[in-house]
């Protein structure tokens, strides 16, 4: 049922200069779906409301940076792997397609109310979408996991045990640890994309946990480290890459990364999720052979130890957290 509302085609890959040192085997990249200009996560939600596009073309050959010209797309019948079963477009996260769940019980003023829908599940890490109305309640109840979540639309606050506020809107990314306690305040509805890890203890040892807050302007490039060794997604050594790890709590990290245009094969891919803020890029799963094309407000969810290759089309800039 799940697999029948995602919007996009898996397909075969397509050729690439390199190859990808995989247990598996791995086919030749194969034919891929065209690439459409990207739009800014600011017009989000405008986007939930247009036409889907028709499946077309675009190769993910990188030479020198460049990326050929586009070809036509061939269906796959290769068998369904993460590529397929923990992937979201921005349509498949749209309001109409999250579940409600009704009025929340302890709300204190107005009446919020929230739905949600679940991307993938492995036991640790999960990740989703969540809507909610104006409103507020306590949330006394130390919390169950740490949460990460990136505002698409709307503006609230989080408090602290102790009364302190960190308000939060579009394009601010916000991390709940794992024990917090405080309280929920919607000023206006709020949309999220989130990620959860359910890790075993609480690994903040201070008498008050506190919620971060990290605002988009701190994922400019002044503010990143150009890779010079591993990027902490990938393990790669490509230049490319620039990132940032503005989270490192036990076994949950996350950051941003960017990279220009171009490929690079992945070994020993950590347990990870990413939501796609800029640009257009392929992840290739080199055990099933599968491709999928990732655009501005796509989700993903990719497990421990993948291999296969990333071909960034244009500019890519991602919100990523990983799961130990």
């Amino acid at each position: 049922m799940i697999n029948a509302l995602k919007m996009k085609t898996c397909v075969k890959p397509i050729a690439l200069l390199s190859l990808v040192v995989c247990s598996a085997s791995f086919q030749p990249i194969g034919r891929v779906p065209q690439h459409r200009t990207s739009t800014p996560l600011y017009s989000y939600l405008d986007s939930l409301q247009q036409e889907a596009p028709q499946a077309s073309t675009q190769p993910s050959v990188a030479v020198n940076g460049a990326v050929s010209a586009p070809v036509q797309a061939e269906a796959s019948t290769a068998t369904p792997s993460f590529i397929s079963e923990w992937y979201g477009d921005i349509g498949y996260f749209g309001l109409d397609n999250l579940r409600s769940k009704g009025p929340r019980p302890t709300a204190d003023w107005g009446t919020p109310a929230d739905a949600t829908r679940k991307l993938a599940d492995d036991g640790t890490l999960r990740t989703g979408s969540w809507w909610c109305s104006e409103g507020g309640w306590p949330s006394s109840n130390p919390k169950g996991a740490t949460e990460i979540f990136y505002v698409v639309s709307g503006n609230g606050c989080l408090s602290d045990k102790d009364g302190m506020k960190h308000y939060f809107g579009p394009g601010d990314t916000v991390i709940i640890p794992k024990g917090h306690e405080g309280r929920w305040d919607v000023f206006s509805d709020i949309h999220k994309i989130w990620a959860v890890n359910a890790h075993e203890r609480i690994e903040d040892p201070s008498p008050v946990i506190r919620v971060q807050v990290d605002g988009y302007h701190t994922f400019a490039p002044q503010y990143l480290t150009k890779n010079t060794g591993y990027d902490p997604l990938y393990s790669s050594s490509y230049e490319g890459i620039s990132f940032n790890t503005f989270y490192d709590v036990g076994p949950t990290k996350t950051g941003v990364w960017t990279c220009g245009a171009g490929s690079f094969p992945v070994t020993n891919g950590k347990k990870s999720f990413f939501h796609l803020l800029e640009g257009v890029l392929f992840v290739t799963d080199g055990a099933s052979g599968l491709s999928r094309r990732c655009e501005a407000g796509d989700t993903m969810m990719l497990p421990e130890g993948w291999c296969g290759h990333i071909d960034v089309i244009e500019p890519s800039k991602k919100l990523w957290t990983t799961a130990e």
